[in-house]
């Protein structure tokens, strides 16, 4: 059965997405996620009732201190917290409103400076390997007999996030499309009130909602993530070699997130 965190936008199991040459991802494993500072009564205990044990926290101080996590009281919870600027909506913010008070010029060299969203997970990649692999580490060294699976959240839940779950995945043989779908399954799922409050913030910080801000901001297209993935080939011949060659991923660690993750 699903499981279902109410309070959540964008929370989903990688579990059922297909391997390359058969199989699946086992599920209650690897989980992904928005935020959790919103969690209902019945979504806290919907995590607690979870094989879910830790909770990764990609967000920057500033934002866990603006949306603190919400978890449940009645058990434990391994949160680690590993920071990752590129995606951080507070630093987006900020330069925008630097800019935003400023002249029409300003702002629009501003505007200009934004990357794409591609730009921005190569970004990530460059910069993040030692992050990224300490997640591979903590997948690989959950069990079933205790709650230990893994949920990775930044704040929407589709860049940091989306990121880590596609190098994970693709690490593991899951199949390209599969895993593009996934990514892009993020966009559809944080449409409506949470976008509409998301896009509200940027204009009040005196920032047009151009279709590239809409973009960073909301979206989740397919050619961002595929040319994260074609940057990981192009520099490192994939994303296993990638967590071994930028984070340190050892060798019998890639075997264990295989094994942990390959149902």
């Amino acid at each position: 059965m699903a499981i279902v965190i109410e309070g959540t936008h964008n929370f989903r199991d990688t579990g059922g997405l297909p391997l390359v040459g058969g199989g699946v991802v086992r599920s209650g494993v690897l989980l992904r996620s928005d935020g959790l500072q919103s969690l209902t009564p019945a979504g806290l205990a919907a995590l607690s009732a979870s094989p879910i044990g830790v909770v990764v926290d990609f967000r920057t101080p500033t934002e866990r201190a603006m949306a603190p996590d919400l978890l449940p009281g009645d058990r434990p919870f391994h949160v680690v917290e590993l920071s990752i600027l590129e995606g951080a909506m507070s630093s987006m913010a900020q330069d925008l409103m630097k800019a935003g008070g400023a002249d029409p010029a300003v702002l629009a060299q501003a505007m200009a400076s934004l990357p794409t969203l591609g730009e921005l997970y190569v970004g990530m990649l460059q910069h993040s390997g030692p992050a990224f692999a300490e997640v591979a580490r903590l997948v690989a060294a959950s069990t079933d007999e205790a709650p230990t699976a893994v949920v990775v959240h930044c704040t929407a839940g589709k860049d940091r996030t989306g990121v880590a779950v596609a190098l994970l995945l693709d690490a593991v043989g899951v199949d390209r499309a599969a895993i593009t779908a996934d990514y892009a399954a993020s966009a559809d799922n944080l449409a409506g009130p949470w976008a509409d409050g998301m896009l509200a913030m940027v204009e009040r910080l005196g920032a047009p909602l151009t279709p590239q801000i809409v973009e960073l901001v909301t979206g989740s297209p397919a050619a961002a993530i595929t040319h994260a993935l074609g940057w990981l080939d192009a520099e490192h011949g994939g994303a296993a070699a990638y967590l071994q060659q930028a984070g340190g991923l050892t060798g019998d660690e890639l075997t264990a997130l295989r094994a942990r993750l390959r149902a």
